[in-house]
Order: structure tokens, then sequence, then C-alpha cells
């Protein structure tokens, strides 16, 4: 016998099946455990903090932990393992065996349980913005020097949870707060974690908001002589600058994280930076406006690399070195508007803009490896070459930081002349974060394919001659357009110089380098001779400039030096001073249209 079912009406029968989806979707879909730290500092004063870590099993009956070998932003393999000490576990109160597998990894047994309790210590004594530092009246920490996670942990939350110590009145860091969970603080997954630095103590901040978006400048360590109000103000002006040059903010809020230590450094992160600076920022001109620039430097990578970034830097394998030919772009580049935007929010003037542009010239020019190697090699060999510079780096290589500015100034101005000045390299980078910001990456043809674009003309040839060879850069075209030149060399007397870099060495004067096609190296010097005299006279170890100022450019002398403790006797014939050659200043023959359009550059508009 059959029977017939009752009819559901329509409407109840689609409710109750959405009811079922949004309930099937929602268990399906249910976030994983997330790992939960404890950072203690009992004794601060001895540079460790305390780690204990909880992390679920999902019933394994081991886990493996381990430590990243290199933070993004600093391209070298800094072993951050080797700081971290007593590694313990315990589960159901039992203790569980650790066993260190790897240089940067352990497994650890679980016995079952559903989660592992992880205890550790790390010491943390580098003034440095990639590593840790504690002491009694700051901590420092960052996330890939201290936190063990699950090698298939990346996309589980981390929560932070923070004891301080009762001196220290703030923690500082741009991971939100846990709702409902006091003195914690949530990463979404461990890039988040990696990514978001933390600083605890007694800081000065500041806060101002632009476009309904919250920014907190904060000073730590010893901000007694900062004028907080005052550099607030211009870090403003340089944030309504950048937001002019790349669009709307691409962050929820943002956190500038100075710390005041007599040290310095930066390192860009997504939602905020670390820095490190003197005590006298803000007393002195160039001091302030050199901090300026390295504040909007470490800002503009929020954009340019953190989510604008070459293809290779992300996913980022955190035990393994990431190498790209295109670091030119993501330092150089971002190089290039860490002074420009200073100059657009009114912070240089037109000759002080010209003056960081000529070092960063200079700097290209003066240094005999960018006839070596090509700038998109420098960027793929900085795991063994850019932080483990010696005497003779800059003979063999070129620093991707100045050459990568330059070549950003030469492709800005190139856009402008083929627009006629409807585009420029704003338009260029804007378009680039369109198409290859977040997951996607961007290959070097497809930057190249971007900037071509934006010109409405093929650039490769450009970017091959520039980035990918070691010919010689041509400035005609960019100082034609803006009405510039290289101020020439003076009428009186030229001046002199041997092509030695020394330092005072407890009275001695002792070469440190020689560059190539020097008078030194023509001549024989080497790096550690100590210099004695030139021409039968002595030289004292802080007077070797006053000395070559009294010869001319083709003169011809004799040093005396000291090589493993034997007197050696060396000719040479000396040089012009090369420096100068580099200067930038405004053409007396530059026309209006020439000045019309180095306004616009300089002002952004």
């Amino acid at each position: 016998m059959t029977t017939r079912a009752a009819r559901i009406p329509l409407p109840i029968l689609i409710a109750t099946l959405l009811l079922l989806f949004v309930a099937t979707a929602r268990t399906g879909a249910q976030a994983p455990d997330p790992i939960r730290y404890t950072l203690r500092f009992p004794a601060p004063e001895t540079h460790y903090v305390e780690v204990e870590g909880v992390f679920p099993t999902g019933g394994r009956p081991s886990i493996e932990l381990f430590m990243a070998v290199w933070t993004p932003g600093s391209y070298l393999v800094r072993e951050y393992e080797r700081q971290v000490e007593g590694v313990t576990a315990t589960a159901g109160g039992r203790a569980m065996s650790v066993e260190k597998t790897r240089k940067n990894r352990w497994r650890v047994s679980t016995g079952g349980a559903t989660s592992v309790t992880v205890r550790y210590r790390v010491y943390g004594r580098e003034m440095t913005v990639r590593n840790n530092w504690i002491d009694a009246g700051l901590a420092i920490i960052n996330g890939a020097p201290t936190f063990l996670s699950l090698v298939d942990g990346g996309q589980r939350a981390h929560d932070v949870r923070i004891e301080r110590p009762a001196a220290w009145s703030t923690v500082e860091t741009a991971l939100p707060p846990l709702a409902g969970a006091p003195d914690t603080w949530r990463a979404d997954d461990y890039d988040t974690l990696v990514d978001s630095p933390i600083t605890i103590g007694n800081p000065v901040t500041r806060e101002f908001t632009v476009d309904g978006t919250r920014h907190t400048l904060v000073f730590g360590g010893d901000a007694a002589l900062v004028d907080a109000d005052r550099a607030a103000a211009d870090v403003e002006k340089i944030v309504g600058a950048a937001r002019n040059v790349m669009g709307a903010f691409a962050y929820p809020n943002y956190h500038f994280l100075n710390m005041v230590t007599g040290s310095g450094g930066g390192l860009e992160h997504k939602n905020s930076f670390l820095t490190m600076s003197g005590l006298f920022i803000t007393r002195t001109h160039q001091a302030y406006l050199n901090w300026l620039s390295l504040v909007a430097h470490e800002y503009f990578h929020n954009w340019n690399v953190k989510r604008l970034r070459p293809v290779e830097l992300g996913p980022f394998d955190y035990e393994n070195e990431r190498l790209t030919k295109m670091l030119w772009v993501a330092e150089g580049f971002t190089d290039y508007y860490g002074d420009l935007l200073v100059s657009r929010a009114g912070l240089y003037t037109s000759d002080e803009y010209l003056d960081a542009l000529s070092a960063q010239i200079a700097a290209v020019q003066n240094t005999p490896g960018r006839l070596v190697t090509p700038v998109n090699m420098a960027s793929y060999d900085t795991w063994i070459k850019q932080y483990r510079p010696d005497e003779n780096t800059a003979n063999t290589t070129i620093d991707y930081y100045p050459k990568g500015a330059v070549i950003a100034f030469l492709l800005d101005a190139k856009i402008r002349q083929a627009t006629n000045g409807a585009k420029t390299l704003d338009d260029g980078m804007r378009l680039a974060f369109e198409r290859y910001s977040g997951a996607k990456g961007y290959t070097p043809a497809e930057f190249y394919q971007v900037m071509s674009d934006t010109a409405g003309a093929d650039l490769t040839p450009f970017f091959k001659q520039t980035a990918e060879s070691t010919s010689e850069l041509d400035y005609s075209e960019a100082l034609a357009y803006f009405g510039l030149r290289f101020r020439p060399a003076g009428t009186g007397r030229a001046g002199a110089d041997l092509g030695a870099l020394t330092k005072n060495d407890a009275g001695r004067l002792v070469v440190t380098g020689v560059r190539r096609g020097t008078p030194a190296m023509t001549a024989g010097v080497n790096v550690d001779d100590e210099i004695l005299a030139i021409d039968g006279v002595r030289v004292r170890a802080d007077g070797l400039a006053t000395r070559l100022a009294q010869y001319r450019a083709g003169d011809n002398v004799q040093i005396l030096v000291a090589r493993r403790d034997r007197l050696t006797a060396l000719t040479a014939t000396l040089g012009a001073t090369p420096t100068a050659a580099w200067q930038l200043e405004v053409s007396p023959a530059a026309n209006a249209a020439q000045l019309a359009r180095l306004k616009v550059w300089l002002d952004g508009k």
C-alpha cells in the first residue's frame, strides 16, 4: 500500500533547505583551534622572555614544531633558533618527550592528548628591528625569533597573551585585541603573527586620523627629548602624500612603532613598521629630515612589497631563502618615494630633495660594482651579499636600494614625457597594485608590462638596459625634462682623491676598502695597510682629508704604509674627488615649461 506524501508549501521548503545549507556550511567551515601563547617577563633585566604555547594535536601521537630562520623584509638566514633554550612539554599533567629533529625543528610526543603545552625561553639582546630586545624598561618582540609554531599550522589563528611587568604600562601592536580575553591579541594566521611586532613599555604615543582611518605614532624607549607633537603632525602629512600616490588605505589601522634606542634601521610590516632612532631626532634639522625619510620609506612599504610584491615573496617559506630579482623595485622604488613623499608633504625644500636624490645618484655612480653586476642579480644574490658586505663588495656588486631609486626617477620622467605629463610613475604603481596586490604577485615581465601600459609605449628595452645589464645609466632625458643639470666643476683647485676608505683605529690610519679603478688600487694600497706618511710627512689618523686638500688631481705622491709590520713605499697619482660630480641643481637655462614640470613632480599635484 502506498501513501501520498504530505505537500510542503514551497516557501517553507526553501527556507528549510536554506537553514540546512547554512548549518552544514558552518559545521564544515569550523575554524581549527588556535595556538595560544603566553609571554612572561619575570626578570626582564636578564634579557629573557618566557614563552608558553598551547598546541592542538588533532589526536596525533606527536607534533612537529618549527621556528623561522629569517624574517620577511630582511633577506638573510639569521638562525633565530640559536636564542631558544629549555624546551619542555607537558600534556595532562605529564611530561612529554621533546626531540630536536633539525636545527630549527622539535618533535613533541602527545600521549594522545588533544593539546600539548610547550615552554621555552628566548634570549633577546640584539638592538635591531629584526630581532628581540628585552631589558628592564622595554621589550621589543618580533614574531619570527620568538614563536615556535606547528609545521602545518600556518592557517590557524595564533593568540598572544602578555603578562606585563608592573612597571610597564602599555602594549603596542597592530594585532587586534581578542574580544573577551584581557591582555590577549589575535593573529589570524602565522604570517600575520610574524608580520606584527609587539612593543611593551612606557611609550609616548600620538594618534591621528586620515580619511577615517586611525594611525598611532609610538615612541618607545627613551623618548624624553622627542617632540612627539611635531613628529605626529609631520607624519600625518606624509600619510596624506602617500595616499595621494596610491589611493585608498589598504589597512584597517596603522602603527608607527619607533623605538628611541640610539640605534637605527627600519623594517616594514603590513599594518605597522618598526624603526629605531637616536634620542635627538627632532633636535637638529638634518637628523629630523633623515628620520622623516625613513618613516616615509617604511610606511610606503605597506603598499609596495607588503601587498604589491614580486611573485617569489609569498607564500613565504620561513625555513629557506626566497630568491627574487625584483628587490630593486620592492626596496629601490620605495626608497625613491621615501624622499619624494617628504617633499610632497612640504617638509623638504626643493634643494633639500635634490640633495637627497643627488646622494642616491652618487652612491650608484661611485660604486665600481655597478659595471660588474646588474641590479636584478644584486637582488637575486641579496641572501649571500647584501647583509654580508666585505672590503671588496663595492667592487663586485651594486646596492639595489639606491640604484632602484635612481631607476624609478628615470622611469618617472620617461612616463611623464611619453604621455605629455598625463601619466606618471604614480599611475604605474596604482595600476600595478590593482593587478598584482594581494595573493597574486608579479613577475619581471608583468611589472615591465604594467609600466609600458602606463606609458603607452614598450618600456622593456629601458628595463633591460637599466635593471638587467651593467650599462651606465643615461640621465640626459630626465634632466632635460625637469630642467635640471649636474653642477659643473668649480674653477678653482680640483679636490684630490686617493680612493682608499680609511678609519681611525686607536690613532692608526687604517685602510678599510680600496675601490676598483682608483689611484689607491693602481698604486697597490691594500686593505689593512696603515698609512704612515705622504711625501715623507706623517699623516695622523684624523688628517688624511686635510693632507689631500693640499694636492691637485694628477699630482704624484709617495705613500709610506705599514703592512703586517713591514714598511712599504708606494707611488700614487691622485685623482679628482668623485662625489661633487653628481650634485643636481636647477639649470640656469631651464624654461618655464621645464620649471612647471619640476614643480608638479616635487609637489605631486
